[in-house]
């Protein structure tokens, strides 16, 4: 593995794997439809949820072999997009002004913007990454 595309953290993942009942370390891993299950089954009742707490570095090998860094670090976005999404404000971080001033009028979209977000963020950062 290339060190200098470490776009994910270790970290942010167990840091998120606190409330990994929500799936939202899967979401930050980039497995969108396993962080969808986890949240409406609470990480399959508790059980996915702790063996989740072994398999976070390989989730995170993965995500940096999948994804491209570059000058939008995942980590920031996907903490703005956590805490902010609601308002846009990691729409702005991306350079994605009139979506990002578009949700902050919205409310994400009225959510369902938020959600979307949450299933692509990553693709759209190494999109933009890869230019």
């Amino acid at each position: 593995m290339d060190p200098s595309n470490d776009t994910h953290r270790k970290t942010m993942g167990y840091i998120l794997w606190i409330f990994g009942f929500t799936g939202s370390h899967r979401f930050y891993f980039g497995k969108p439809l396993s962080g969808t299950i986890w949240f409406f089954t609470f990480g399959l009742l508790g059980i996915g949820w702790i063996i989740d707490l072994f398999l976070i570095p390989s989730m995170d090998r993965q995500a940096d072999l999948r994804f491209q860094a570059g000058r939008i670090d995942y980590t920031l976005a996907w903490i703005l997009l956590t805490f902010l999404g609601f308002f846009g404000v990691h729409r702005m971080y991306m350079g994605k002004w009139i979506t990002g001033i578009f949700y902050l009028i919205t409310g994400g979209l009225f959510g369902l913007g938020y959600l979307y977000d949450f299933w692509t963020l990553n693709d759209q950062i190494t999109m933009i990454n890869s230019r």
